[in-house]
């Protein structure tokens, strides 16, 4: 960053010949919370020249059905222009079973691709240099395992671990709290989140170990209550890693954080814009960080999750493309725009490139690039922007007086919050209140029918075929050792279980037998009834 930043910037005109500033400001300066790009507290950005040296990141999500459909998807959106790759995996993977497992019936390959051992992970990424590109995984239970296997590829393509980049989601306490992948209780799920940024830390410094996620807003979270949720969730990480010994300013940099942006474009902008100078001053001013780098916010987002609608899905593409919009303005570093019918299935081949051409024509087609926070100084968003550091810092504050994000979510008090967000926007909706077109205003008298993406129940029996000749070919007795080293060491309280995974991944133990062997130590999450 800090080279693309001592390049000379480039004079940009609209198309009448007006020259576009990099950044404009009132006589006087801004005031002093709004400060200029790349200076604390942030509010117009976190680096000085935001996209006018390089534009965000562009991250399709991407993933389905075998390693090999994957890779040629990766392949195709590479040739497309698409900057970095974002994995999606089936919900077998994300739970911790096999594709030949009896609770992975009728799963495997469905909403991602099916990942079991090393060798899937080798043929995602055949032909992809993993020193040139970064790799997203939208992972949270068995994070540290596809983690430890993503390094295992990158050492087998020649590629030493300084240089591997990407990031896990490896965010457990959203799971608890709004989307419900978990597989081991809170506090070793949180052990194993902590061993990973740490790891990291030591071992893979330009890979993110963490990217803490807003799903809480897909479940129905109001966005105030998204980004008070989500940021709580980044100070029970930062606080379990200072526990652990670590110093802050050791780790905060290779933190991330994933939120969905909407269509209420507005609200999303001010929503950025305050939740980089509340995390700046938590960093800061709570837990002492010294550096820049620390309290920087670094943001990912979805463009389309639950905005999305089924019902005159090409709808959605307006909708992603204002959300785009909101984006851009507001100054994320990457960002994925779903494909139009992600309600149905996994994306084809051309809704896919449409949703990538979204964001290249905000980003080459538009102005909005061409100038840093563009929005600031309106009357109404830095309105918003104040309104929304308030409502947000207020609910962190009652989080913390009830001892913490932690016990909010033992106690279940983030899930019944969520769940009365969740009625509430339902019987708004079904009011017409809220009104979505196409929905419950503007109806269409006839649904056009659109093209979708078929799964394959033949590569699904295939899959499974395949780790069943896996475990017969590889050294068993290598793996059965590797497994019980990690088995053994997930028995003490101090030791980091990444090595030991990453020797079980390169023994090509499944992670299924992986999970198992961690489920036996750790014992697997219960939720209380809290509804």
């Amino acid at each position: 960053m800090a080279e693309r930043e001592k390049k000379p910037l480039p004079e940009n005109r609209t198309r009448s010949g007006t020259v576009i500033k990099p950044l404009y400001e009132p006589d006087g300066g801004p005031p002093a919370d709004v400060g200029k790009p790349g200076e604390y507290p942030f509010t117009r950005g976190i680096y000085p020249t935001m996209y006018l040296g390089k534009v965000w990141t562009m991250r399709q999500y991407a993933g389905f059905g075998t390693p090999e459909e994957t890779n040629q998807r990766f392949k195709y959106l590479l040739e497309s222009g698409q900057t970095g790759l974002s994995v999606a995996l089936d919900l077998p993977t994300q739970l911790g079973f096999d594709s030949d497992a009896p609770d992975a019936v009728g799963e495997v390959g469905k909403v991602g691709v099916a990942i079991d051992s090393l060798a899937d992970m080798e043929t995602i990424f055949q032909g992809i240099p993993l020193d040139k590109v970064s790799t997203s995984f939208t992972i949270n239970g068995t994070a540290t395992i596809l983690l430890a296997m993503y390094q295992a590829v990158a050492a087998k393509q020649g590629v030493a671990k300084e240089r591997i980049s990407g990031t896990i989601q490896n965010d457990l306490l959203k799971e608890f709290g709004a989307r419900g992948a978990w597989i081991f209780p809170i506090a070793p799920s949180m052990r194993l989140v902590v061993d990973a940024i740490q790891y990291c830390t030591e071992h893979l410094p330009r890979f993110n170990p963490i990217s803490i996620a807003s799903h809480f807003r897909d479940a129905g979270a109001t966005p105030a209550e998204e980004a008070a949720y989500t940021l709580s969730d980044g100070v029970a990480y930062v606080k379990a890693c200072v526990d652990r010994g670590m110093k802050v300013d050791a780790f905060a940099p290779r933190l991330s954080f994933f939120f969905y942006t909407y269509v209420n474009f507005f609200e999303e902008v001010a929503k950025y814009r305050a939740m980089r100078r509340i995390w700046a001053r938590l960093m800061k001013e709570t837990f002492g960080a010294e550096t820049v780098e620390s309290w920087r916010l670094r943001i990912a987002c979805v463009c389309g999750g639950h905005s999305l609608t089924k019902a005159e899905p090409l709808n959605n593409i307006a909708r992603t493309t204002i959300e785009t919009m909101a984006v851009a303005a507001a100054g994320l570093q990457s960002v994925f725009t779903a494909a139009y019918d992600e309600a149905f299935a996994i994306p084809t081949e051309l809704s896919a490139r449409t949703a990538l051409r979204v964001q290249q024509i905000v980003a080459y087609e538009t102005d909005i690039a061409k100038t840093i926070d563009p929005l600031a100084g309106s009357y109404f968003v830095e309105a918003l922007t104040d309104d929304m550091e308030k409502a947000i810092t207020t609910i962190m504050d009652d989080i913390e007086q009830k001892g913490g994000m932690v016990r909010c979510l033992e106690e279940g008090f983030i899930q019944r919050r969520i769940a009365e967000r969740a009625f509430e926007y339902q019987r708004d909706l079904d009011s017409g209140r809220v009104p979505v077109v196409g929905v419950n205003t503007f109806k269409a008298q006839e649904e056009e029918p659109i093209q979708i993406h078929r799964g394959d129940e033949a590569s699904e029996r295939a899959k499974a075929e395949g780790v069943k000749r896996l475990r017969a070919t590889r050294d068993n007795a290598a793996t059965t050792r590797a497994l019980d080293t990690l088995e053994q060491s997930a028995r003490s309280t101090t030791q980091n279980l990444m090595p030991r995974i990453y020797d079980a991944v390169m023994a090509y133990a499944t992670v299924g037998e992986i999970t198992d062997r961690l489920r036996k130590v750790f014992g697997v999450y219960t939720p209380s009834t809290v509804f």
